[in-house]
């Protein structure tokens, strides 16, 4: 591909999120002319080049390394630590993380929320959150008052997330899942690569690296 002036933006991914981020992307980018980003330098990135996605080139992650002009990226990857090691690469090689949000989303401005995030069509944050690196809120999916959420989580769409939750980083949230608020001096908390499964409700502290089911949640028993 030649590179052409103006910036570009890498939707890292093929997969489904991925796709379904392109469309965010197109209207981020529409809305936010000051990056100097047109439709046709959306691409997305893979490990090798490919044929085009919903009418955008698919390139190596060395091809897209190498275009002229400011690269931005945003990875539509749902597992945490692909994130972290993409980012890691693409960060190296002089490209900048992009937030980017559907025009739908509700964002505070008292919330702090680190590079990379998504957005996706309905999703919103409430007052005095904090959020970390790439993050992943999907459709439908809240973050209410007072989260604390570290880098590289996602949730999936529909999950409830509501007062006074802190989530550590790499934690992955499915959907549908509610997670019960807790408060100002024990929040209820979600530990660093813990999973919470599909539709579970979750009332009570989740551990580290443990996966926890239904309702209420508890942890998934060994096959």
């Amino acid at each position: 591909m030649t590179a052409s002036p103006g910036a570009w933006l890498g939707i890292v991914g093929t997969g489904g999120f991925a796709r379904e981020t392109l469309y965010v992307a197109l209207a981020h980018v529409r809305a936010n002319p000051d990056l100097d980003i047109a439709a046709d330098h959306v691409v997305f990135v893979d490990r090798e080049p490919g044929a085009p996605l919903n009418g955008h080139a698919v390139l190596s992650q060395d091809a897209f390394l190498g275009l002229a002009g400011e690269r931005w990226f945003s990875v539509a990857i749902g597992d945490g630590e692909t994130r972290r090691r993409v980012s890691g690469t693409l960060e190296a090689g002089g490209c900048r993380p992009l937030s980017i949000m559907a025009n739908n989303v509700i964002l505070p401005p008292d919330c702090r929320i680190g590079p990379g995030a998504v957005f996706s069509p309905f999703s919103m944050v409430t007052a005095d959150a904090v959020i970390g690196r790439q993050f992943q809120c999907n459709l439908y999916s809240y973050v209410a008052h007072d989260c604390v959420i570290g880098d590289y989580v996602t949730l999936a769409p529909r999950v409830c997330l509501n007062g006074n939750v802190e989530v550590g980083d790499f934690a992955y949230i499915g959907t549908g899942a509610i997670i019960r608020q807790g408060t100002a001096e024990q929040p209820l908390r979600i530990g660093k690569g813990a999973v919470v499964g599909m539709g579970a409700v979750v009332t009570r502290d989740v551990a580290p690296g443990v996966t926890v089911v239904g309702n209420p949640a508890r942890p998934m028993a060994p096959r």
